[in-house]
Formats: C-alpha cells, structure tokens, sequence
C-alpha cells in the first residue's frame, strides 16, 4: 500500500471523540468499522454519531442524502474480529495506560501484520503503548481535537520506532480528509497540549495565590490577548479531570513545576466539580446561565492629567480623546484631575515626575504608575502618598484591557475608584496585586517562553507551533507569530522581571530569545 492509501479503517471506542473520528473517516469516503465494548456503549455511540450529523444537517452543513450516506458507511460492532480487513486502527479509548495496552494487545491479535494502528492519546507516551505490542514499528499517535469534525488540526507522532512509512500514510490520510496535519515527536502533551496546559495551570496557581479574581484573570485573557475563552472557563469546557489528567501526564515527563497540578483544580476533581459536564467547577452552570456583566459605571468622563512623552502618552492621550475626557498635562493643571498617569518611557523618569505629580495633584486624585521596570510599590512609596497610588497596565495601549495593580499601601476605596475612572473612558478594567506581569504578560509570556523553548530544542518549527494552537485550539495567531508581533526585547524583559520576583527556572527567557534580542533579528 502506497501514501493514503488506506481504504477502511477502524475505530475502538465510541465516545464523543472516537465518533467524531468515525465520522470524519466516513465524511472522507471510507469504510469504517466502529468498536464498543458492550451493546449500551454501542448504542451511545451510535446516537453520538446520529446526533452530530443530525445538527449539521439543520445548520445546512449536510444535505439528509449525504448523511445517510455517511452514516451508512460506519458498521458498529462489539467484535474485536471485525476489525481483521482493517489497513488503520485508531483506538479511541479513556486517558488510562492500562486500558490502551489492553485495546493493542487485542488488535494485536486480530489486525493483519501489516495494518497501522494508531492511538488518539493527548498526553501519554506513545512509545509506552508501542513497546508492548507485537509490531512497535507499526504504530503511530494520531492526536484529534474535540470537536473532530469541526477542528482542522491532527497531531501525528512517530516514535524512535515507528516506521517513516507509517507517518507518512497517517499524514497523507489526514491531509486528504481535509484536516492539518504536524508531525511531530514522541513527548508529553505533544506540542498544543504541552503550551496550553502549562498556561492554565498557571492560572489557576495565579486564582489559588489571591493575584486575582477568577472573573478578572478570564476577562483580562480575552480583552488583552484577543483569546476566544478565559482559562477558567476554557478549563470547565474541557473538564477539569480531564485537564488533571493530561497535567499529571505531562509533569510525570518534565518535572516542570508549571505542570504539577495546582492545588485547587486537584481539590476540585476530588470533589466531583468537574465544570461543564457536572454543573459546576470554577464556575456554577444552572438553566439560567452564567451571570450576566455588571454595566459600566455611569457618569461623567474623568479630568485625566498625562506626565510624560512617547508613544504610551500619545495612545492615553488618543483614548481620552475618545472618550470626551478632559486632558491636562502641564504640573499647573495637575490640581483639578481626577487621576494622573504617569507615561514615561524608563523607571527613574517615571519616580520624578510621579513624584512631582504628587504634589501637584488635589488630595482625592488616583495616581497611576505606568512604568513596570520596576515593583508598584517601590515608586509608590517616592511619592509621598502611596495610599493614592496603583499600577496601571495596558497590555495593548490601543486596546480595551487596562489592569490595576493594588499595592499594600493602596488605599481601601482607591483600586475602585481607579477602575471606576478608567471603565467611563471606555476600557475594561480588571484588578491584580503588585507581580511582575500583571495578569496577562504574566501569563502570556512564560507561554510564549515555553513555545520558543520547544523551537529551540529542534521539537517542531515554526509553523507547526503556530498551527497547532491556532487550528487545535483556537487561538488568533501562533506564539511564535506573537512573539515577534510583540517584540522578543519585551519578551524578554518581563520574563527577566518574572524570574527575579519568583526564582522559578522555567520564567527564564530561553536561549533562543535571548540570542534573538542581541542580533536584533525575529525568530522567523
């Protein structure tokens, strides 16, 4: 058999993904055989099956002739036997080790020596099932993401014994059926899995610390980072053991502390709260739905005074141009603002004229530290003042996002009446505690850090990193796309600033950015 050659394949395990899989294999023009272990599971995916096609012919997705013929195309069965004419098996069964030897032991039995058998895992070894088999050369990861006949992304991976040929087969399969496919090596998580996870267990690190709140850290990822969903909220749709899972999976390989389970999510699967699925994990889902936004605060748009020059004072003068909101930049004016934003370009021009500011500035006025070269508090307390004082961030300064960041010396009712302030010029505000990073450069970049980190160790390129995590999970554009869009000097600064604060290896701006920013050159 050539490249692509396969003509009918099999799938062992009819959950919601191993359905999915059947039914892009039978969208594609193959024969499928679909294997349960019992009659009741059979008929569950036999409606998971029904059920899909079904909602894609209302959506005007499929005509009722091409469904039928889809479905016509997938036998079910309980018999493992049935899958002797099978050129691919992919075995689609839970996230447990034991079970998927046990699933190639039997295929072992019954496929034909030369079939390929593949397995949908997204976080374990794929070596680890291989070994045990009879024909470790003969089998290959093939990672789809939920929901299959909707996401364009499959991650292949080859062993160090499974044959090119193999890969190659699997690769061409995928391609034909419409999806992308990136080959890739045999590690933990893959490469989607691998970046997104470390990420979301930050998060919930970030929740569990008392950074911020669960509302303002998914707020803060969808206004700042352009992300389609918050973490938490990401987290309960995919299930949150399911998320312990793949996280326990991951750390058992990299003994990296930013993939040992937080606290929190382990303490929720303990509990059964496992999102979505069981009606409640970070949130609570009922038939009401979630929550509905607060509306900004009504009133009058603020007097804003602006002390310094560049570009960040020119995008604050911009929005409150928008806004309607009165500008003063002179010490003279200072008096008569309701909150004065310090915009200089380095820290020591930042404290003098933060300082003066103080001053200048009527006793009730928010003042707001823009410079991150250094700790909130340590220009708040220069000033003279620092019950008045936050820090104030604007991940994008021509975007919607701006973080406060309340120091211990900020007074009770001052991070309210700042994000109060900055909600009537029209920007979402969202509340943190004086880190390195805020909310999302905090998050963000140790994620991009671990992208550069993969491409550095030769793992994937460039594009297959950024694939992966715009087609298998929805993000805008790639991390390496990100990086050079935001400039690896930045990257490289906050993830400097990261590690000094936390001392944790992984925030260390890999080799690669680093040798990037001294030749001045992009990772592409």
């Amino acid at each position: 058999m050539t490249e692509g050659s396969f003509s009918r394949v099999g799938v062992v395990g009819l959950g919601t993904m191993g359905a999915g899989i059947a039914e892009v294999l039978a969208r594609g023009g193959l024969q499928v055989v679909g294997i349960e272990v019992n009659e009741d599971a059979l008929e569950r995916g036999r409606g998971h099956l029904e059920g899909s096609t079904g909602r894609a012919v209302k959506r005007g997705r499929l005509t009722e002739d091409a469904r039928r013929e889809i479905l016509g195309r997938v036998a079910l069965s309980t018999d493992f036997a049935d899958l002797g004419d099978c050129d691919l098996v992919v075995e689609a069964v839970p996230e447990r080790l034991d079970l998927k030897r046990t699933v190639f032991a039997e295929l072992d039995r019954v496929c034909r020596d030369d079939a390929v058998l593949a397995t949908n895992t997204s976080s374990l070894s794929v070596t680890d099932i291989a070994v045990t088999t009879g024909r470790p050369t003969k089998i290959v990861g093939v990672h789809f993401f939920n929901p299959a006949p909707v996401m364009k992304l499959v991650e292949v991976i080859a062993t160090v014994l499974t044959e090119p040929d193999a890969v190659a087969r699997v690769a061409g399969l995928v391609r034909s059926l419409g999806k992308t496919p990136v080959t890739i090596g045999d590690r933990a998580g893959f490469v989607a899995n691998r970046l997104l996870f470390g990420y979301l267990n930050q998060a919930a690190g970030m929740l569990e610390s008392g950074h911020a709140t669960r509302d303002d850290v998914d707020a803060a990822m969808k206004a700042g980072a352009g992300l389609p969903m918050g973490p938490f909220t990401l987290m309960d749709l995919i299930g949150l053991d399911t998320c312990l899972e793949v996280l326990d999976a991951i750390y058992a390989e990299s003994r990296d502390r930013r993939h040992a389970a937080s606290p929190v999510l382990r303490e929720l699967v303990t509990a059964g709260l496992l999102g979505r699925k069981t009606g409640r994990g970070f949130y609570s889902y009922d038939a009401s739905g979630t929550a509905e936004p607060e509306p900004a605060e009504d009133g009058p748009a603020p007097v804003v005074g602006i002390v310094g020059v560049g570009p960040l004072a020119d995008a604050l003068a911009a929005l409150c141009d928008r806004a309607g909101a009165p500008v003063r930049d002179s010490a003279a004016d200072l008096a008569g603002c309701d909150v004065v934003i310090e915009a200089a370009e380095d820290a020591e021009a930042a404290r003098a004229l933060l300082s003066a500011a103080a001053q200048a500035a009527k006793p009730d006025a928010v003042l707001a530290v823009t410079s991150v070269a250094g700790s909130v508090i340590e220009q708040a307390m220069a000033t003279g003042r620092p019950a008045d004082v936050v820090g104030l961030h604007l991940p994008d300064p021509a975007g919607a996002l701006a973080e406060i960041a309340a120091t211990v010396a900020t007074g009770p009712d001052v991070a309210d009446r700042a994000a109060a302030l900055l909600a009537r010029l029209g920007l979402t505000a969202v509340r943190c505690r004086d880190r390195a990073g805020f909310i999302v450069d905090a998050l963000r970049f140790p994620y991009l850090n671990d992208a550069a980190a993969m491409l550095g160790a030769g793992y994937a390129d460039a594009d297959s990193i950024d694939a992966a995590m715009t087609l298998g999970c929805g993000y805008p554009t790639g991390p390496i796309a990100d990086l050079d869009r935001l400039g690896l000097p930045r990257a490289v600064a906050v993830l400097r600033a990261l590690h000094a604060e936390t001392r944790e290896p992984a925030l260390a701006p890999t080799p690669l950015l680093v040798e990037h920013v001294t030749a001045g050159s992009p990772l592409r």
